[in-house]
């Protein structure tokens, strides 16, 4: 790859991902979240009886203490409840309180908005591409990723 084209990719990529992280703090914030709070209401409102804290880090493939301390963050605003898990004092199951649940359909709404700005004026086999692409870039850069750990 020639260096304009090196130099051409990173700065798209860097661009997008600013622009698109700046537009979900804006219209998540109008909902009194930040981004990555969102997807973590969204999995817990998929199994109405609770998750525990093991199984939402599981289904979000980050670490406990990441979801500990999202919740941590989270804790203030009612959108769940923390229960004791009978028979295990270190596991915790978390569930969805009514506004949480009822927070679900404005936060699906706000992913919509985002992904029709960002595609509008592709067609359907563009956005098709554009998928395939992101998926491809994030597939490559999980290497690099990778040996940092």
């Amino acid at each position: 790859m020639e260096l304009a084209d090196v130099l051409a990719t990173n700065k798209a990529l860097v661009k997008v991902a600013r622009l698109y992280r700046s537009a979900q703090a804006d219209l998540l914030g109008a909902l009194d979240l930040h981004p990555g709070q969102d997807v973590l209401l969204w999995t817990l409102g998929a199994k109405p009886d609770g998750m525990l804290i093991t199984e939402i880090a599981a289904q979000l493939g980050v670490e406990q203490p990441t979801v500990t301390r999202s919740l941590s963050r989270l804790d203030r605003g009612g959108w769940f409840v923390r229960e004791p898990v009978p028979g295990d004092r270190r596991a915790t199951l978390v569930r969805l309180t009514d506004k949480g649940r009822s927070t679900i359909p404005a936060i699906e709404a706000t992913w919509r908005r985002l992904a029709e700005t960002a595609t509008a004026g592709m067609d359907e086999n563009q956005q098709t591409a554009l998928i395939a692409a992101l998926e491809r870039v994030r597939l490559n850069l999980r290497v690099l990723a990778s040996e940092g750990e």
